[in-house]
């Protein structure tokens, strides 16, 4: 089979695993794994040979980079005592305990051999972590220590690895490892910060989406190459590249750009992401072999490599409590950050291997003592992980009581930001707004924003299935009208009379607006407890002097649109008098004609499940 055949095989099977994985609702790293094992024992299909230098160079930079481009470099500070922790320390203590084990377990394995085995297994892929997070549903802080330790992790690795493979064939000094570290870490840095300076500079300069994508293409090598030159960490290169481009892409970027940049990552990381994890599989076989050719004991070789995972597992457990318990005893500022019990649990267990241990342990020389043992064992760690952890995950989270993300709260939240952002706008187009400006197209800018905010409230109430706002009306009618403006286009291309570029331009214009009107699902977000607002609108005094509750004058219905004979989306409550008002998508626009009647300042919604209020005031919510 030629190279050509085997890379869209590869792709095309790890595409489609991956997609049918997310259709039954399974874990797809386990599904592609399991694919890949299978696979590996079938005669008929080749022995896939994974040059871990292609994995290191090819395969790494681009899946670094799209995780950091998707990071928050707010919540990256935020958390760089957590992340440092486990990134840096955590790795240390890991490579140190696995490879006293595995020192211990086999007499003839050298003390630098069983490290190289160490710093192969200490670090969670940010591939591994990402994957589990999302279909979990971890509360946000954990996924943002868990992303962000998985993007720095790897140069401690890696660091760890180069010094115990040196040291296998020469004797190595604990100050040759303390100024390789600093080699690493600080060259990376800098290149990283070069790096992003260079690409930000050539990126202002560019206009044309295509440009800009290619730019992103080439942007983790950029980082990853120079640094490696030097002997730092590329992988640090890549991470401070991409946070930085990716904090930055509004003030570099045009909105298509970015627009074409998420997507095309998108589909980089889908496919790189679940190539990974097949080649992952597809190695068990020539590995096994080569334990055979050796002719070591079975029985024994098992009970190895199950030490080592749970070693592995241990070593990681233990540290991160040992962090929470210091953190409760420590000065002021640590309790400050400290974690619960719960939130290190869930921290210790989510610690699944992946794409950095395959290469890795690939890299080990072939004189290296029990080499195949030692890849057995890192095989074994990496695919123990996906499944034990992988798989309790869940239940551990929901037997602790760690709630994820609430979609309806996030809704409540984009709401009250996106009326914050309509009022800038509509505030600078009063600004900017001329008297030669035609009144019917400033309306119609008011208008527009207008329904975007109202758009974001709809969201937050009864089920679809129950009424139908104006804003899913509008999608519904709009998409049927798009769809017969398109078979007519259609239509004059095949009755050939037009010139394709015009015809292209046409059916363009129709798919842009499409992708543009927003995706409504069937009904409202759900929420398993009742809407409330965070504890932030609490500053506004309004909210502060009104109380929770009030009692309605009309319970259920806006007394003003049952006498206009007019119908609400939604309702709100005055809780100055209790008066019962409907929202801006209704047709009355009632509660805030209520308000600037009476100049009470203070709503709260009586939707079914929402107990949030709104100071007309100061535009805050509460």
């Amino acid at each position: 089979m030629s190279p050509a055949v085997e890379i869209v095989s590869v792709v095309v099977v790890a595409s489609a695993v991956a997609g049918l994985s997310k259709r039954f609702k399974a874990p797809a790293p386990l599904a592609l794994v399991a694919v890949g094992v299978v696979s590996s024992f079938i005669p008929a299909i080749p022995r896939v040979d994974v040059d871990p230098h292609l994995i290191l160079v090819g395969l790494l930079p681009p899946l670094l980079y799209a995780a950091a481009l998707r990071t928050s470099l707010i919540d990256f500070k935020a958390n760089r005592q957590a992340i440092a922790l486990l990134s840096v320390v955590g790795v240390a203590v890991s490579t140190v305990g696995v490879g006293l084990v595995a020192w211990w377990l086999v007499p003839a394995l050298p003390l630098a051999a069983a490290f190289a085995l160490g710093a192969v297994v200490a670090p969670p892929d940010a591939v591994a972590a990402s994957a589990v997070a999302r279909r979990v549903g971890m509360p946000r802080r954990i996924v943002t220590i868990l992303e962000g330790e998985s993007l720095v992790n790897d140069a401690t690795a890696l660091v760890a690895l180069n010094t115990a493979i040196t040291a296998i064939t020469r004797n190595v000094t604990v100050w040759h490892v303390g100024g390789d570290f600093l080699l690493a870490a600080g060259g990376g840095i800098g290149v990283g910060l070069v790096a992003a300076y260079v690409l930000a500079q050539i990126r202002k300069l560019i206009v044309e989406p295509v440009l800009d994508t290619t730019l992103s293409f080439v942007a983790p090598w950029v980082a990853f190459l120079p640094a490696e030159q030097i002997h730092a960490s590329g992988v640090l290169a890549v991470v401070v590249t991409g946070l930085i481009l990716g904090h930055r892409s509004t003030a570099l970027q045009s909105a298509s750009a970015r627009i074409a940049e998420n997507i095309n990552w998108r589909t980089v990381d889908f496919v790189l992401e679940n190539v990974v994890f097949l080649l992952i599989g597809l190695q068990l076989q020539q590995i096994l072999s080569g334990v055979r050719d050796r002719h070591l004991p079975w029985g024994t070789s098992i009970g190895i490599c199950v030490a080592v995972l749970a070693a592995t597992v241990m070593a990681r457990l233990l540290w991160v409590m040992t962090c929470v318990g210091v953190s409760k005893i420590g000065p002021a500022f640590m309790r400050r950050s400290a974690w619960d019990c719960a939130t290190g649990a869930v921290i210790s267990w989510a610690g699944m291997r992946g794409v950095v241990t395959l290469a890795a342990v690939f890299l080990l020389p072939a004189t290296t003592p029990s080499r195949d043992l030692l890849r057995l064992a890192a095989f074994t760690v990496v695919v123990g992980t996906l499944v034990l952890q992988g798989l309790s995950l869940p239940w551990l989270i929901r037997r602790l009581g760690l709630p994820g993300p609430d979609p309806a709260e996030d809704a409540l939240q984009a709401a009250s930001l996106i009326t914050e952002s309509t009022r800038a706008g509509l505030k600078r187009l009063d600004e900017i707004a001329s008297p030669d400006d035609p009144p019917d197209v400033l309306e119609s800018l008011r208008r527009r924003a207008a329904t975007r905010s109202n758009v974001a409230w709809e969201r937050l109430g009864r089920s679809f299935e129950e009424y139908e706002p104006p804003a899913v009306v509008y999608q519904r009618l709009r998409v049927e009208m798009l769809a017969a403006e398109r078979e007519a286009i259609l239509a004059a291309r095949d009755s050939g009379q037009l010139d394709d570029e015009i015809l292209r331009s046409a059916m363009h214009a129709i798919d842009m607006e499409e992708s543009l009107l927003e995706r409504i699902d069937d009904g409202a977000v759900e929420s398993d407890h009742e809407l409330r607002a965070d504890r932030r609108g609490e500053e506004c005094e309004h909210l502060l002097a009104a109380p929770r509750v009030a009692i309605a004058r009309t319970p259920g219905e806006c007394e003003d649109c049952v006498r206009e004979g007019t119908t609400w989306v939604h309702l709100r409550m005055c809780l100055t008098c209790g008066q019962v008002g409907c929202c801006d998508s209704s047709v009355g626009n009632h509660a805030t004609k209520h308000f600037r009647h009476t100049d009470h300042p203070v709503m709260r919604s009586v939707e079914p499940g929402e107990a949030w209020r709104w100071c007309y005031v100061d535009n805050r919510l509460g």
